[in-house]
């Protein structure tokens, strides 16, 4: 117990310094050293008794700077209390006493705590304590005012304290132990009536838990105990706003509850709440309790003029009106919306009944009376009885929705009456988007009704009113396309596309997504189609792919678009075609509208969006294909096929990859390529498109090997053609890898003769220029041709013939002995070929080589180089017996040539010789 007493005494102390910052762990180890009030042995102690007394001052007043927690503050008087009562003596004073009841506030703040089995403990002990307090005072007689003071004072701490008691076993879920609780409170009330109040409301506060957790039995014991104890005494009571409160929680309790089985009591309820205290809620909630007990028609009326008698808002009124509709009492309701607007005739809000009852009418059918009435509400909306803004609107829109349901249906003209009745109700020259919107919706009946000029006049009026409104150019759009008048609706669609940018509400009933002004332009586009104006559809759909953000709208505006030109040059050509019947269809018009379209549908298809893959690679099939087919009929613009084969290998990029789609980009590519090769050799500044030639060529080889790795392709020209367009694109840039070039195609597995004839042709072909790689490739060739079994000499002609063409000396210059070896070999080649079939090789092919060689003979006899002019002459006269038909004439004018050119040489070597 010493060390008990040291311990506590030394947090006390602690906790009592001003310099504390941490109070938690004090307190906490405060109440951990301090043992229940069942462990706690009775010992009276100074030193513990005043800690106790220390610590409660410290936690009621709190002075120490800062604010402890409900719980922190239950745990101090915790301990304040079990060490109060552990040194209570055998026979306690009264002091002691009255120190032991401040247990009740412990019990308190414990239940403030939610922790009623602690409060529990420190509550009993309260009300032994009290009791002892009272037998003490009982004891002393009734004679002195002190006494009698004092008892009071000890009834109200008991009183006080049961209800805390109550309040406990309510918080445990033991309502009976409650009900006795408040029990004796009750009988303690005649002798302390001030405290009526308090336990009305503690009844109330109970009723209203019970019914957060519908258990319906016991709110009804706790409201009627609340009403009750308030009625006990009027005068210290909760007041009558409160009792009537109970009432009709009790009220609705019942009607929650089982409304047939206690339909007279929840009557009663509400009936007696109205009589303590009129409210607009409880004359509401009894129509609410008569309505689902089906009382009759004259407990209804009564309840009903009730309402009326005790001047409730018209707003709760109409709230009646519109809960008796709910419920099937029509006859009841419209009667009563009768009253409501002869009670309510002067008031300036009459307006919203009048336009309830308009409501009321046409949803019921009454159509007849409901335009009687709309048409009254008009001439007094018009003659000072004007209606508040708030009815006006709702009046307006109860106008339009019914439009709007006769338009859906069809019915044109009855929507342009009740249109017509909501712009009565506007005033001249007033200017609001809202009649702006009305008059739109006006000029489309009319439009539907073929009357053009009132919907331009309905239309006018709109421009005036809301000119920048998207809604009020498609208006205008419409009639421009009624009246076929094609710039007027290009102006109208530009401007909806400008104004597309700002944000747009939904009109009526015409546009419900988000994107409002793409739906609108998609409609014009369905307009001009509907009328036979394919431009301005074509217009509305690109003005649509340019602002609208929905990428699947604007796939679909574009597959639209490029199915409307293909069907313009379609129509065009069969046109043609008929006047012309060899004519040969293809637009360069047309295409060139097509291209940035199909640019479009790439770039949307391309950009991240919520398309699934499925979708995505439907949409780029789609375009693909098309681009494909437009790129054949391109043949006589090169420009338009390479652009359209490349759009066409884009989208496949877009598709999961197989086989088929990898050899349509192949040829995608080899056409792409070879259309840059046709460019570039028509342009004067071809750089750029030999260029772009071996960009297409690097992709293609690249997509070639991707497909040669998933199985073979014999007899496929792909790797020659890369080659061939690759030789030709760089030999006309110039570029000496044309060599490397040469030296891949001869090291294919199977090289055709004509591909080095032509590699031949355009290592010449200005600019390019490579005569060695030239004679190198027909040299391949000539070789190629005689390894054939049956040689074609033609061909092996013409090969010599470039070989002799290309090697010949052009001047004094290049005569050279290895010059004149290399030409001779290719004459003996000559010789060979025309030997081994002399009666098939060209006349006029001899006759060439008879000339080049007789000629190079003349030009070495110049040069004095005698022996190697001799020689070419000789080789010259042997082609003679060669020439066939010519060979006659040619003998005998080549024989005395010879003849002389023999004599001149023997002559000039003797000259040579006697000089030496």
């Amino acid at each position: 117990m010493e060390e008990l007493t040291s311990t506590v005494k030394s947090l006390t102390e602690l906790l009592l310094q001003k310099q504390l910052t941490d109070y938690d762990e004090v307190i906490e180890e405060l109440f951990s050293e301090v043992p229940g009030l069942e462990a706690m042995p009775k010992i009276p102690d100074p030193q513990l008794e005043e800690c106790a007394i220390k610590l409660w001052n410290w936690g009621v007043t709190n002075n120490v700077g800062v604010t402890i927690s409900t719980i922190q503050k239950a745990q101090v008087r915790h301990v304040a209390c079990s060490l109060l009562y552990c040194c209570e003596p055998e026979n306690p004073t009264e002091g002691t006493i009255r120190k032991q009841i401040l247990a009740s506030k412990t019990g308190r703040t414990w239940l403030d705590c939610k922790n009623p089995q602690m409060a529990d403990k420190y509550l009993s002990l309260a009300v032994k304590s009290l009791e002892i307090l009272y037998s003490q005072l009982m004891s002393r007689g009734n004679g002195t005012a002190d006494i009698s003071s004092s008892k009071e004072d000890v009834e109200k701490d008991l009183l006080r304290i049961l209800s805390y008691q109550a309040e406990s076993a309510i918080t445990q879920g033991n309502n009976k132990e409650a009900v006795a609780y408040i029990q004796r409170c009750k009988d303690m009330l005649l002798r302390l009536p001030k405290d009526t109040a308090y336990l009305s409301l503690m009844c109330y506060n109970f009723g209203i838990d019970a019914y957060n957790v519908r258990k319906y039995e016991d709110t009804a014991f706790w409201l009627s105990q609340s009403y009750d104890i308030g009625k006990m005494n009027m005068k210290y009571g909760p007041g009558s706003e409160v009792l009537a409160k109970a009432l009709r929680l009790l009220a609705t309790v019942y009607l929650e509850w089982d409304c047939e089985k206690f339909a007279e009591k929840a009557v009663n309820a509400v009936s007696l709440a109205n009589k303590e205290c009129v409210s607009t809620y409880g004359l509401y909630l009894k129509i609410k309790i008569l309505l689902r007990c089906e009382s009759s028609d004259s407990d209804f009326r009564a309840g009903l003029n009730e309402m009326l008698e005790s001047e409730v808002s018209l707003e709760l009124c109409l709230s009646t009106v519109k809960l008796l509709i709910s419920e099937k009492r029509e006859a009841l309701a419209f009667e009563y919306l009768k009253s409501v607007c002869q009670h309510f005739e002067t008031s300036p809000d009459l307006g919203t009944a009048l336009v309830l009852h308009i409501e009321l009418l046409l949803q019921r059918g009454k159509e007849l009376l409901g335009k009687q009435k709309i048409e009254d509400v008009i001439t007094g909306h018009c003659t000072g009885k004007q209606l508040t803004p708030q009815a006006l609107t709702s009046l307006h829109v109860l106008l339009w929705d019914k439009a709007s349901k006769y338009f859906e249906a069809g019915s044109y003209s009855e929507a342009l009456q009740w249109y017509n009745y909501s712009l009565s109700l506007f005033k001249g020259g007033q200017m609001e988007p809202n009649l702006a919107k009305l008059q739109r919706n006006r000029a489309s009946c009319f439009l539907k009704l073929k009357q053009l000029e009132k919907a331009k006049e309905a239309i006018k009026e709109a421009q005036r009113c809301d000119p920048d409104n998207i809604f009020t150019q498609f208006s205008v759009y419409k009639v421009a396309v009624q009246e076929n008048e094609a710039e007027k609706a290009s102006g109208a669609l530009h401007a909806m596309g400008r104004l597309s940018k700002n944000p747009v509400a939904c009109e009526d009933r015409l546009l419900v997504s988000e994107d409002a002004a793409s739906n609108l332009l998609s409609l014009a586009a369905q307009i001009a189609l509907e009328n036979g104006q394919q431009e301005t559809a074509m217009k509305a759909l690109e003005i649509l792919c340019e602002h609208s953000k929905d990428q699947a709208q604007v796939l679909v505006a574009l597959r639209c678009l490029v199915r409307l030109v293909l069907s313009t040059i379609e129509k065009l050509s069969d046109e043609i075609r008929s006047t012309f019947p060899t004519f040969i269809p293809c637009s360069d018009v047309s295409l060139d509208v097509l291209l940035p379209h199909l640019k479009k549908a790439l770039q949307t298809i391309s950009h991240p969006s919520h398309m699934t893959v499925d979708q995505r690679t439907e949409e780029a099939n789609w375009f693909r294909k098309i681009a494909w087919n437009l790129a054949l009929q391109c043949e006589s613009s090169p420009d338009k096929m390479r652009d359209f084969f490349v759009l066409s290998y884009q989208f496949s990029q877009l598709c999961p990859p197989d086989r088929t789609l990898l050899m349509g980009q192949r040829t995608c590519l080899l056409m792409a390529a070879a259309a840059s090769l046709e460019l570039g050799r028509k342009s004067s500044h071809p750089t750029q498109e030999f260029t772009q030639t071996l960009e297409h060529i690097q992709i293609c080889s690249e997509v070639w090997k991707t497909l040669k790795a998933s199985g073979s392709f014999p007899m496929d020209p792909t790797d020659s053609l890369l080659l061939l367009y690759e030789f030709e694109a760089r030999a006309k840039l110039n570029d000496p890898i044309v060599e490397a070039i040469l030296e891949s195609v001869l090291e294919l597995e199977s090289v055709e003769p004509k591909m080095l004839e032509t590699m031949a042709a355009l290592a010449m072909e200005p600019p390019a220029y490579f005569p060695l790689l030239c004679k190198k490739a027909l040299r391949v060739a000539l070789f190629l041709h005689k390894k054939q079994p049956q040689a074609d000499l033609a061909h092996c002609s013409k090969c010599v013939h470039s070989l002799i063409k290309l090697s010949l000396p052009s001047g004094v210059s290049e005569v050279e002995a290895h010059v004149l070896e290399e030409v001779w070999n290719y004459y003996e080649e000559a010789l060979s070929i025309i030997a081994a079939a002399p009666d098939d090789f060209p006349e006029m092919e001899t006759l060439w080589l008879l000339t080049q060689a007789w000629n190079t003979g003349i030009l070495l006899y110049s040069l004095a180089q005698y022996p190697e002019a001799e020689k070419w002459c000789g080789l010259a006269m042997s082609f003679v017996r060669h020439l066939g038909s010519l060979q006659e004439s040619y003998e005998t004018q080549m024989s005395g040539l010879y003849s002389k050119i023999l004599d001149r040489l023997d002559k000039a070597k003797k000259n040579v010789n006697m000089k030496e």
